[in-house]
């Protein structure tokens, strides 16, 4: 067996076992997420799951979604992840009951990733809509969402250009980081206080910090 014919039936030995270890979880569980996971594995081989559901990404997911509630409550029944990649935060939020949500829309510029939040989300049924589009364009009125959540702040020139094509009033969730070493962070920022006076919102209901191994996670839950 030649070394790329062994690599090739190591990975795909690698797929199937993670195929069956995410669908045996999900039966356990009965998690819709975890069953979403193994869909993706089977059907888009190519997406970078393991990725999108690496500890660091699940734990600043957990803590939007924890401090969003002890914030806003359960009202908050239609949303937009912008930057939504994969649909994980979608996910995680339409799973928990704790908010009524009714609809999550996860919006990303990369056509490729549009599918792959499709399949992960697709025991949300109609409850769940992923789209192609940048940030900029978008017709915020006519989406009339409840909640904004943008967490990838540092990918965005000049974040407050972004929020000035929001309504007054709209509720948002955003995250920053301090991880300036990574090319396609254009505007980290160094502190939660500088978080702050770049986003200039109108209404802070939490501001906080989530140290992680190489970097520190800032978020901001307010209105604009």
């Amino acid at each position: 067996m030649t070394h790329a014919s062994h690599s090739a039936r190591l990975l795909e030995d690698w797929r199937e076992n993670a195929h069956d270890l995410a669908r045996g979880l999900a039966a356990y569980s009965g998690s819709r997420l975890v069953g979403g996971i193994a869909r993706v594995i089977a059907k888009h081989p190519q997406a970078n799951i393991a990725n999108a559901f690496n500890h660091k990404q699940v734990d600043c997911k957990m803590w939007a979604r924890d401090k969003l509630f002890e914030s806003i409550g359960a009202d908050c029944r239609r949303i937009i992840v912008l930057g939504g990649w994969y649909g994980v935060l979608s996910a995680m939020l339409l799973e928990d009951s704790r908010f009524d949500i009714e609809f999550a829309v996860s919006c990303d510029i990369d056509p490729a990733v549009e599918p792959v939040a499709r399949t992960l989300n697709a025991a949300f049924g109609d409850r769940f809509h992923a789209m192609t589009a940048d940030m900029h364009t978008l017709d915020y009125r006519a989406l009339n969402a409840d909640l904004l959540i943008n967490t990838s702040c540092e990918h965005i020139a000049e974040l407050r250009n972004w929020l000035d094509l929001l309504s007054p009033g709209t509720r948002v969730l955003l995250q920053s980081n301090d991880y300036f070493s990574e090319p396609t962070h254009i505007s980290c920022v160094r502190s939660l206080e500088e978080f702050q006076a770049q986003a200039r919102l109108a209404r802070i209901d939490f501001a906080g910090a989530l140290p992680t191994k190489r970097y520190t996670r800032f978020m901001l839950i307010g209105s604009v």
